[in-house]
Formats: structure tokens, sequence, C-alpha cells
């Protein structure tokens, strides 16, 4: 008797690309960090870069550590362990509690914050902070083995920092990636000295890139970029607090350089429409957005200096939901079509 075939086994379908540009925040990139865990779990999209300013930087060398390590399950863990690391309540030592504390205070909305805050304008950060601590230095430094992530092969990685020399953003990459300069991209320059990198002054990359998107366009093949947005481009009212102004004032300048990169990626679309482009190798970028504006608007701009990990877990479950809500809704859109409306948000 003729043997009977066994079915073949069944194929999984390829895993979508996508690159992934994730905003700087501070508290905020817990969000972020939600979104991630969900994307990860998820199993459906496979990274091929991630470009991240600030905190954006932070969960990016992390996810790129976990993924080293330990594949998916390991990045999920490594973003966990980071953020839990990082929160006040969590695994600093008391003495860089106190520091974070004390830092955090400058920018909380109560009237000792106000005292400090006015005096920031008489006082520089070498003289507030003269020992230029940042326990944050430490916790990377704990949890990322620079040494193996940039002589490993994986996602690639864009971080941005800007030189205070020049005012022009610097983007360094995995294979020359170093502590120092991920700490430069998440350097806020009224709190921490410039972070020197090669002899150079750096300064939070927010300013001149939150994050950037252009290193995707000539450095991968990926057209479906997935912004993880949590700074608001928009925010009704105008604040009457120390700590409300200079929250709208970082918001409006870290959004400056991405609306700009929105225009370009719009204009170069319309342009290829037109068939004006035909031979050229610009490239027609699709552009999508994970965004939970509403819920994280509710907290107040000053609730990014907040530390608490109840309030990291908090982020990390609304970004959760934002992720599954994308997912829901666009998971067949990308690859096809762009599902973030530019000419809305340039409006």
């Amino acid at each position: 008797m003729p043997r009977e075939k066994k079915p073949a086994p069944e194929q999984k379908p390829a895993r979508k690309k996508i690159n992934l540009a994730l905003q700087g925040g501070g508290a905020h990139g817990a969000f972020t960090w939600g979104v991630l865990d969900k994307l990860l779990e998820d199993g459906r999209f496979a990274f091929d870069a991630l470009s991240g300013t600030s905190a954006g930087a932070m969960n990016a060398v992390n996810l790129a550590e976990g993924q080293r390590k330990g594949g998916v399950q390991g990045a999920r863990d490594q973003l966990a362990q980071f953020w839990r690391a990082s929160s006040l309540d969590g695994g600093l030592a008391p003495v860089q509690r106190d520091v974070i504390e004390g830092m955090l205070n400058f920018w909380n909305a109560t009237p000792f914050a106000t005292i400090v805050q006015q005096a920031a304008g008489m006082f520089s950060p070498s003289e507030m902070n003269p020992l230029n601590l940042n326990p944050l230095r430490d916790v990377l430094a704990a949890q990322v083995d620079f040494d193996a992530l940039r002589a490993s092969d994986g996602v690639k990685l864009f971080i941005a920092a800007t030189n205070v020399e020049s005012g022009k953003v610097r983007v360094f990459h995995r294979p020359e990636l170093t502590i120092d300069m991920v700490m430069a991209s998440a350097c806020l320059p009224t709190v921490f000295r410039a972070v020197m990198v090669d002899g150079v002054p750096y300064w939070d990359g927010g300013f001149m890139g939150n994050p950037v998107l252009f290193p995707f366009f000539y450095e991968t093949e990926t057209l479906d970029i997935v912004l993880i947005q949590i700074n608001p481009i928009e925010r009704k009212g105008a604040p009457d607090t120390v700590a409300g102004i200079l929250g709208r004032i970082d918001e409006i300048t870290f959004n400056s350089s991405l609306l700009q990169e929105f225009r370009a990626i719009n204009f170069v679309a319309r342009l290829i429409a037109e068939g004006r482009l035909a031979g050229t190798n610009y490239k027609s970028i699709r552009l999508h957005v994970i965004e939970a504006q509403d819920e994280l608007n509710r907290f107040g701009a000053a609730s990014r200096m907040r530390s608490d990990y109840d309030f990291f877990v908090q982020l990390r479950d609304i970004g959760r939901t934002a992720a599954k809500k994308f997912l829901d809704a666009h998971y067949d859109d990308v690859g096809v079509r762009q599902t973030f409306d530019i000419q809305e948000a340039l409006v």
C-alpha cells in the first residue's frame, strides 16, 4: 500500500518589517516601554532599525541589548528591568535616590520647586550639581554591556544628540555606541553638564531630533516607520505655572525638528505621486503613529519628571493598550498604506 503522505507543516507568515522611532519625554518614556512590550509579545513585526532620543534612546538601547542576550523575551525582560532599576523605589541606592529626587524636584509644581526653578536662572548645572551626578548612568552601565552590543549584529540603532558647539544633530550608530553617547542623548542642559564625546560637548538630542527620521531613509530599505509619540504636538490652553510653561516650551522645541521631517516626507510623497521623481532614489515613506495623547495629557508636562515605579507601570499599561489598538486597527495596513495623516498634523 502506498504510504500516506504527512501534511506539510503549516508555514508561519513572515513578520512585517518596520522601523521604530522612539521619542524622548522623561518618565513618559515608560509609555514607550509598554508599546514595545506589546509589539514584542505580539510577534508579527520585525524591527529593522530603532531611532531614539533621550528616554527613547534608553528604550532603544535596552531593547537591542535584551535581544542580543535573549531574543524577544530577553528584550521584554531587559526593558522591564531597566524601568524598575530607574525608579526611586527600585534598585537605586539611597544616595542615588536622593540625587534623583533633588533633580526631579527642580521641575515639580510645588512652591519649593518654583524657587529652585527661579534660581536656575542664576546658577548653572556645574554649580547646582557640582559633582555632575547622574544615577541613570550607573543603571545603564549595570544593564548594558556596550562592548558586546557594539560587536554584535541585530537591529540598527540611531541615537541622536545635539552638538553644543555647532548646534547640529549627531547620530550615533550601533557599531560605535558608548554609554557616553547614550547619556549625551539624554543630557538636559539645565540639570547636567554637557557630555563630552571625542572632545565635543553634547546636549539632549531632542533639540534637533525627537527622534530623527532621516537615517531610516538612507540606511534601511524598510518603508514603514512607526512613531511612538509621547510629546503632544498640540495641547489646548496656555499653562500658567512655571513647570507648565517650561514643559510646554520643551514640547514645542522638541517637536519642531520632527515637524520639519513630516514636511519633507509629505513633500517627497507628493512629488512621487505626481511622477516628478521617477528614476531617482527617493522613497515614499509610510508613516504610522502609536499614541495615547488624551491619557498622557491628563498627567501634565511636569509628570515627565516623576520617577515612582507605580507611575511607570501605569504608563506601561497605557502603552500596551495603545499598541493593541494600533495592531487591531492597522496591522493589515502596514506594508500597504500610510495610516497617519501628516497633512492634518502640519495644519
